[in-house]
C-alpha cells in the first residue's frame, strides 16, 4: 500500500474527522467563553474590586518610574518585570467555566445516550426452544 493511500484511508477515517470537527467547535467554543469572561464576568468582579479591569492587576517586581502609567501594558513596555496575577486569575477562570460547560455537555450526552438504548428484544421463540433443547441434552 503506498504512502498516499494509506493517508487517505486515515484522514477520512470516522475518528479522525470527528476529531477535527472537536478541535475547531472546540476553538471557536473557547472564544465564546473568553468573552463570556472578559466582557461579562469580569467587569461584574472589577467592579467589587475598586473598578480596574481585573485583568490589569499585577505585582511589580521593580520599581515604577515616575511618568509610566500603572497598567499592565505600560509598564511591561517600560520594561518592569511584573506578576500579572490578574491575568493569571482571568484565565484559570476563563477554564474553570469551560470545563463546567464541557462537563454539562457530556453529562447531557450521556442521559441522552442512556434513554437512546433500547432493551434488547427478546429472542424468537424457536432461538428459546433450541436452546431449552440444547440445555436438556448437555444435563444427560
Amino acid at each position: 500500500m503506498s504512502f498516499a493511500s494509506e493517508f487517505r484511508e486515515f484522514a477520512v477515517r470516522g475518528s479522525v474527522v470527528d476529531l477535527a470537527v472537536g478541535v475547531i467547535i472546540g476553538g471557536a467554543f473557547g472564544k465564546i467563553v473568553d468573552s463570556l469572561v472578559n466582557d461579562i464576568v469580569m467587569p461584574i468582579v472589577g467592579r467589587f474590586t475598586g473598578g480596574l479591569a481585573f485583568h490589569e492587576y499585577f505585582l511589580p517586581l521593580a520599581r515604577i518610574p515616575e511618568g509610566v502609567p500603572h497598567t499592565l501594558d505600560a509598564v511591561k513596555k517600560a520594561g518592569i518585570p511584573v506578576v500579572a496575577w490578574g491575568n493569571f486569575v482571568n484565565v484559570a477562570l476563563n477554564f474553570v467555566i469551560l470545563a463546567l460547560i464541557v462537563f454539562l455537555m457530556v453529562r447531557a450526552i450521556n442521559r441522552l445516550r442512556r434513554h437512546d438504548e433500547q432493551p434488547p428484544a427478546a429472542p424468537p421463540e424457536q432461538v428459546v426452544l433450541l436452546r431449552e433443547i440444547r440445555d436438556a441434552l448437555r444435563s444427560k
